[in-house]
């Protein structure tokens, strides 16, 4: 069997939950090595970041069976790159935010870490990372928080300038740092949520965070959205929360061909996309796209709206975890997407691009 027959029979049965099945499988996959280490040290209170090399080949193709087509759905593809590291704590990537130029990035890895660093363009594709540093995420006593039993398990991240929320789906909580204090550094608390969080499934929770910029002058402006991955309402939709802001509370998200929720992104025009994923016995792991209207959002609502991008294994694609976008000097919509590759040597690292084109 080839290695990339091998890879997609692998992920077809990891993306089931992502979580134990996933688990099982690495554990086999590398019954001779050590579990993936806890991310840097921690000495005399203080966390240094670790320069961490990162190889980057390019992914010059979306779609390896019409090396024609760069249009999938509303978006064109850009370029992609599949990262490697001899650093062993480098994966997991479940959540990134980029700058505004869509260079330099902050990533949350799964296994409690911070990773920081920069993209390289050759023109408008990527070429590779440069600068990267990856960091144990503390809690309040500036201990790494993977120290708590079920705190590693970070998966999604958001950001009000200098203020990064993190999202801990294991037990259904969420932190936020001051990063002008101290950058990966800096010191966490826990957020108070409302206790429906709390109740959410622990492999299942809280998957995907948004901060609206206060600048907005919308009713939403200064809210922090949580989305839970699978956790259900009364009518089998993905419940959310409105966070702060000026109208708290709880609302859902329509749930359509079992898809699940990964990750979300606020783009400059009010409109919020979601990165969704689910698995088939049949057709393997599938990603997805949703457009959901900003203004669509509020307490008890039920939300809705049209996919703008599918995916399989027949594409570029793995556990696509992570999504953001920025706007070019040109003025183009890019989104960036990144995978979790659950520390296995049958799943990739992936870092994509897409210009939003409709």
């Amino acid at each position: 069997m080839s290695t990339q027959s091998s890879r997609r029979r692998f992920l077809g049965h990891a993306a089931a939950g992502f979580s134990t099945l996933a688990l099982s499988r690495l554990a086999q996959a590398q019954a001779t090595t050590e579990p993936p280490p806890r991310i840097s040290q921690v000495e005399h209170g203080v966390a240094e970041p670790t320069s961490v090399e990162v190889n980057a080949r390019p992914i010059p193709n979306f779609e390896p069976r019409d090396r024609s087509r760069t249009r999938f759905g509303s978006l064109e593809y850009r370029s992609g790159l599949v990262l490697t590291s001899p650093y062993r704590g480098f994966g997991g990537l479940s959540g990134i935010r980029l700058d505004a130029k869509g260079e330099h990035f902050l990533a949350i890895s799964d296994q409690g870490g911070w990773f920081t660093g920069r993209i390289r363009y050759s023109g408008s594709k990527m070429a590779g990372l440069d600068d990267v540093e990856a960091a144990p995420v503390l809690g309040a006593e500036g201990r790494p928080i993977t120290e708590k039993r079920f705190w590693y398990d970070t998966e999604s991240l958001a950001r009000d300038g200098n203020l990064v929320y993190v999202g801990l789906e294991r037990v259904n909580q969420i932190m936020r740092f001051d990063f002008a204090k101290g950058g990966t550094r800096a010191r966490g608390e826990v957020v108070p949520t409302p206790a429906a969080i709390r109740k959410l499934p622990s492999n299942k929770g809280v998957e995907a965070l948004v901060f609206v910029p206060r600048d907005k002058g919308q009713p939403l402006a200064g809210t922090l959205i949580a989305f839970s991955e699978r956790g259900l309402d009364a009518d089998g939709n993905l419940v959310a929360f409105l966070i702060g802001g000026p109208t708290p509370g709880q609302f859902s998200v329509r749930r359509t061909e079992k898809f699940d929720i990964s990750d979300a992104v606020l783009l400059p025009s009010g409109e919020l996309l979601i990165l969704e994923r689910k698995f088939s016995w049949f057709t393997g792991v599938n990603i997805r796209i949703r457009a959901i209207p900003l203004k669509s959002i509020a307490p008890n609502a039920l939300v809705d709206g049209p996919a703008l991008f599918n995916a399989d294994l027949g594409h570029e694609i793995d556990n696509m975890e992570g999504i953001d976008a920025h706007v070019t000097a040109e003025g183009e919509t890019v989104l960036t997407l990144v995978s979790d590759d659950n520390f296995s040597l049958l799943q990739r690292t992936l870092l994509l691009q897409f210009t939003l084109v409709e």
